[in-house]
């Protein structure tokens, strides 16, 4: 298990129609503040603030093909633009699972990255996945 410890942040909040926004840095735009959104906020801030990790390389909510079926990851990490770490999002009360794993790892088919991240923000759990069998780490790796 990762243990994280969250940048303290002035994330910018406002109220539109009874629904709550938060303003995405990284996307420059208004998003709807669900739990999950909360989450990958916070990962966010964890990653450029606390490990260091250029924005400018942090792909978030692209859409990928997996065979005839689109889906959409959380958050994507490029190194020597090539994707290196994908991380899956849940919102808090959604316990890390078998099915979110493997969520992951469908994504993984087709980005082909090193390191899986899954997390709900309380609870994270990630894999070195560059040799013949996945590696549990216990922190994320150093950009």
């Amino acid at each position: 298990m990762i243990h994280i410890t969250y940048p303290a942040h002035d994330f910018r909040i406002k109220e539109e129609d009874g629904k709550e926004f938060i303003f995405d840095e990284f996307r420059r735009l208004w998003t709807r503040l669900t739990p999950e959104e909360w989450v990958r906020q916070n990962i966010l801030q964890y990653l450029t603030t606390v490990k260091k990790y250029p924005a400018s390389l942090i792909a978030i909510e692209k859409e990928i093909s997996l065979g005839d079926i689109k889906k959409r990851f959380d958050i994507l990490v490029y190194r020597t633009s090539k994707p290196w770490m994908v991380i899956e999002c849940k919102e808090m009360n959604v316990p890390l699972s078998a099915a979110t794993l493997r969520q992951a790892l469908n994504y993984n088919i087709r980005l082909q990255t090193d390191y899986l991240v899954i997390t709900n923000g309380t609870d994270t759990k990630g894999f070195y996945l560059g040799n013949a069998e996945a590696e549990e780490i216990e922190s994320f790796p150093g950009y």
